[in-house]
């Protein structure tokens, strides 16, 4: 997924008003944008070298995005920018980059998107099936559970989305038209075999017709209070131990279903 157009545009008009010519070379450079410094007003500067960004597909847009937002999305504001004016442009930033799904998690790494930041590494982890680095990438969520609960539970379910589409993949299925968590699963579950009809222990039924709850309530609470749906005027009330609760859960279904995919379950018939 790449940044959208309108989300450039609003952050090059904050990364301007804020920064001089100077300043943006060393917060894009250090954040890893590609190439030499672009020419242009600041505004240009900033617009060519996010697009550049994304068209290098080399690397990781929204990580060059959360760094180069992470100074004007988290400095106190200081004499020379009042903080009313900084303020609204923050919320006009966090605006534009809900509109596509996506929100802004303190420690510049941005959350959202059809498969979210912790998927590009989570497929490095699930192809080389190392449960260590799929701890790694609940304890992101959880940084965010307190300070940010929508995104916490925006991530974990984005997490198991990510697991499933790689094994989709990994094992040449079809994916469904349809690429919401509960399509995905249904796939992964008759494919390991893990269907509670397929299992003859009742209380191994029992048990993982609990994940595909889990599961279906994951998916249900990203959409009604993850960061990567709007919000209509009541909000549902999702507070740190509801997005902890949430996160937990993913992780054991993860866990399970990578330590089942590591021993060899790769179909119905093996489990």
């Amino acid at each position: 997924m790449k940044i959208p157009n309108p989300v450039i545009a609003e952050v090059s008009d904050a990364l301007a008003w804020k920064h001089s010519h100077s300043e943006l070379n060393i917060v894009f450079q250090r954040s890893g944008a590609p190439g030499d410094t672009p020419t242009g007003n600041k505004i240009d500067k900033c617009v060519q070298w996010l697009s550049r960004t994304n068209a290098d597909d080399s690397i990781n847009a929204f990580d060059v995005l959360g760094g180069v937002l992470e100074d004007f999305m988290e400095r106190e504001p200081f004499s020379e920018f009042p903080p009313a004016p900084l303020l609204e442009r923050r919320g006009r930033i966090e605006r534009s980059l809900a509109r596509y799904g996506l929100s802004y998690q303190k420690g510049g790494r941005i959350l959202g998107g059809s498969t979210a930041t912790p998927s590009h590494s989570l497929q490095t982890i699930i192809r080389e099936r190392d449960l260590g680095g799929l701890d790694t990438e609940f304890r992101r969520a959880l940084d965010s559970v307190e300070t940010d609960p929508p995104a916490a539970v925006t991530a974990a379910c984005a997490i198991l989305e990510a697991l499933f589409k790689v094994y989709i993949q990994d094992y040449k299925l079809a994916l469904p038209s349809d690429q919401s968590i509960k399509p995905l699963w249904k796939i992964v579950q008759g494919h390991l075999g893990l269907a509670p009809n397929s299992i003859v222990d009742q209380d191994m039924n029992r048990i993982l017709g609990g994940l595909t709850s889990i599961i279906d309530g994951v998916g249900a609470l990203r959409t009604h209070a993850g960061s990567a749906h709007g919000r209509g005027r009541h909000s549902y009330p999702v507070d740190g131990k509801h997005a902890r609760l949430a996160v937990h859960s993913s992780h054991t279904v993860a866990t399970f279903i990578l330590e089942t995919w590591v021993q060899g379950n790769g179909s119905a018939d093996s489990a």
